[in-house]
Order: C-alpha cells, then sequence, then structure tokens
C-alpha cells in the first residue's frame, strides 16, 4: 500500500482573499502525517484554536502528490485555485 504523506501548515495571510502569507519566515508547520484523516485532524485542532485570528488559515498539503508526478492533480489544483 503507497504512502499517503501530508503536511499540515499556516499562518497569518496577508489578504482573507489570498493564500500569501504575511511572514513566510514565521510559517508554523504542524507535521507530517501518514494519512488524510491524521492531517485533518491537526488541521482542525490548529483551524479552531485560531478561530479568532481572522487573518490566520491553515492548509493540508498532499506531498504524496509531489512524489510521484504520474497521479493526477486535484480538479481545483488544474484550475489554479
Amino acid at each position: 500500500m503507497p504512502q499517503r504523506l501530508h503536511l499540515v501548515f499556516g499562518g497569518e495571510l496577508i489578504s482573507t482573499q489570498g493564500t500569501a502569507f504575511k511572514d513566510p519566515d514565521n510559517i508554523h508547520i504542524v507535521g507530517m502525517f501518514p494519512n488524510y484523516d491524521a492531517a485533518y485532524r491537526a488541521w482542525k485542532a490548529e483551524a479552531q484554536r485560531t478561530v479568532d485570528e481572522a487573518q490566520t488559515r491553515y492548509f493540508i498539503a498532499h506531498i504524496h502528490r509531489l512524489r510521484d508526478e504520474a497521479q493526477p492533480a486535484s480538479s481545483t489544483e488544474e484550475l489554479g485555485i
């Protein structure tokens, strides 16, 4: 069974309308997780912890897709969203 590694990270954004970080040197790396469910739980915990910080967002990156270029990207990645 192939590994499906996921990275959870986040920080303060320049704008709530975008995904550019205000200070890329201070991105909070939550961790690397062996599956989406574990990554989702970590993402949710950080999102809830920072709910009162409107500019702060957390993301889940599908690291396994970077390792396997033959795997198709999601439809939102293909659209550049």
